[in-house]
């Protein structure tokens, strides 16, 4: 059994690294209160069966409603990780929640979403004294995010929407999401979430656009593909850009050299999946003919991390902990600059729990290689001991 080290007080966190999924299930369930517990969010990594885990979780906990996806690695109170089934317990007495679960995503009309959303809302009554929050969890490799997750924010009006995109590591292949004893792949969970908790959005990247330009002048959109960047094959013209050879190429480069969307006053990075057979660029997010990309460079990591996470609340407290959403592309990064242990300190130091994601969903927009999270806070001291 791992010792979970989290200092957080206001939701429990329960790990384990056993080899079976039977075994995980076990191990981790045995850390969690039921009796206390509201319902529970599992990040699954992706050498567990996933049959097996979602039989296990739903029966072990006896009732317990559990939420979840397959992850590209986990955020434990250790920092990151890889091998951790990580499950976070979120207690009755600070939180209340509602799903609403998306079986085709490709095949759901909006409309029909909308109404689901409505009901949801009219059906989820209202606590006094609590605030309301969306978690979306979806499949990673649907390329549906951006839709859903501005209709779902549409839908849900003054309700903020945060969450991640499923991921299977770095095959980038199939993703699943958690929801009612079992695993899914083209589906998309939403969480309506009450909390007696103060909390307050998180969204950052480490990235500044410069002076370089691109506009996609052929797209399959659909498909989230560019096939010409300024009139010429993308992958030679991206390459060209950022000054090496096209066979160079890889996530790792994607990621320190990414491109940025301007959208109103923010830049949002626009992550590269791949390059296709055919010089075309495959991209994580919505792409179109006629869309201007700027090239973006970095900026020194860990103080962008530090400001970015050093939130405080209504009485200058540091969070509880933060639910975060951390795209695969920004600990690729990481990596290669040999920083994991440093960037794992720092999540350490602001209690962040979450995942790595294939992609992140910020209060109705769809976006990459960016950290996305929710800081909860202490509301009312007196009222909490």
């Amino acid at each position: 059994m791992l010792d979970q080290g989290n200092t957080a007080r206001f939701v429990r966190v329960a790990l384990s690294r056993a080899s079976t999924a039977t075994e995980a299930v076990t191990e981790a369930v045995a850390q969690v209160d039921r009796r206390a517990t509201c319902f529970v969010m599992a990040f699954v990594p992706d050498h567990l069966d996933r049959e097996v885990l979602a039989s296990e979780l739903d029966r072990q906990m006896g009732g317990v409603p559990v939420f979840g996806c397959t992850t590209a690695g986990q955020i434990t109170p250790h920092g990151y990780d890889t091998e951790s089934l990580m499950l976070i317990a979120f207690p009755r007495r600070y939180f209340r929640c509602a799903s609403m679960f998306v079986e085709h995503l490709r095949d759901f009309p909006m409309r029909e979403m909308s109404q689901k959303v409505d009901r949801l809302k009219t059906q989820f009554q209202r606590t006094a004294g609590w605030r309301r929050l969306g978690l979306v969890l979806c499949d990673g490799v649907s390329k549906q995010e951006d839709l859903l997750v501005s209709t779902l924010q549409l839908c849900l009006g003054e309700i903020p929407v945060y969450g991640g995109s499923a991921g299977d590591g770095l095959k980038f292949q199939e993703t699943y999401v958690l929801h009612g004893g079992r695993f899914h792949s083209g589906a998309a969970l939403m969480l309506l979430i009450e909390t007696a908790l103060d909390f307050s959005g998180v969204g950052f990247d480490h990235f500044r656009p410069t002076d370089t330009l691109m506009v996609v002048t052929d797209a399959l959109p659909e498909e989230r593909v560019v096939l010409e960047l300024n009139g010429a094959p993308a992958a030679l013209e991206y390459a060209r850009k950022i000054g090496v050879a096209v066979e160079d190429l890889s996530p790792e480069v994607f990621a320190e050299n990414p491109v940025l969307v301007r959208q109103n006053a923010n830049f949002h990075v626009r992550a590269i999946h791949s390059v296709e057979d055919n010089h075309g660029l495959s991209f994580m997010g919505a792409i179109d003919d006629g869309l201007l990309l700027t090239l973006g460079t970095g900026t020194e990591i860990i103080n962008a991390l530090e400001t970015g996470l050093g939130l405080k609340g209504s009485a200058d407290q540091p969070p509880d902990f933060i639910l975060g959403f951390d795209c695969i592309l920004r600990k690729l990064e990481f990596t290669q600059k040999g920083m994991l242990d440093d960037v794992s300190a720092v999540f350490r130091k602001y209690n962040v729990l979450g995942f790595n994601t294939y992609g992140e969903q910020h209060c109705g927009v769809h976006v990459n290689q960016t950290f996305v999270g929710v800081a909860f806070f202490e509301h009312t001291p007196e009222d909490l001991h």
